[in-house]
């Protein structure tokens, strides 16, 4: 599975994002231009300090981003879907894009791939959800469909163990 951001605008979202790629093996692919700075220092003001664990690839643009994966299927998220992100198949190697906070995925883009498109179901009163959400939800549908391959998926509770002493204190 692969994340795809185009020109993601807020460095918290792209951070949050971040951390639920490291935290899934998920490889994640900015499409610029960014509105933030991928320096150590602007890293490290967003809180992202697991950065330097995370698999990144940046563009140039959209195009440059195609010629590098040539055939690559896309699911574009977007609130202009008619399918929701629960009715289609994600296989483990494909890629989910989602567009910038303030205008999404650009319409150019999305005439070209409508048939990829997904969305998230919500209230019609709203715009639409936090970037960094919207990623936790679907990029763990598909993970969800294809077993959690490679996560684990177990806890294991630590009991504390109770002397006869304690327990009457």
């Amino acid at each position: 599975m692969h994340i795809i951001l185009h020109q993601p605008e807020i460095p918290g979202n792209t951070g949050n994002i971040g951390r639920t790629c490291v935290a899934t093996g998920t490889p994640l692919h900015l499409i610029e231009p960014l509105g933030f700075r991928l320096d150590e220092k602007s890293i490290r003001r967003a809180g992202m300090d697991y950065w330097h664990q995370l698999e990144v690839h940046r563009y140039m643009n959209f195009e440059e981003f195609r010629e590098r994966h040539p055939g690559a299927r896309i699911w574009m998220a977007t609130t202009k879907a008619r399918h929701s992100y629960t009715e289609v198949s994600y296989g483990p190697d494909d890629y989910i894009m989602f567009g910038k906070e303030s205008a999404g995925i650009p319409e150019e883009i999305l005439v070209e791939h409508e048939e990829s498109a997904i969305r998230i179901p919500m209230l019609p009163t709203i715009r639409s959800l936090n970037l960094s959400n919207s990623v936790a939800i679907v990029l763990y549908e598909a993970l969800r469909q294809n077993g959690f391959a490679g996560l684990q998926q177990e806890g294991e509770l630590h009991r504390l163990e109770w002397q006869a002493g304690d327990a009457r204190r």
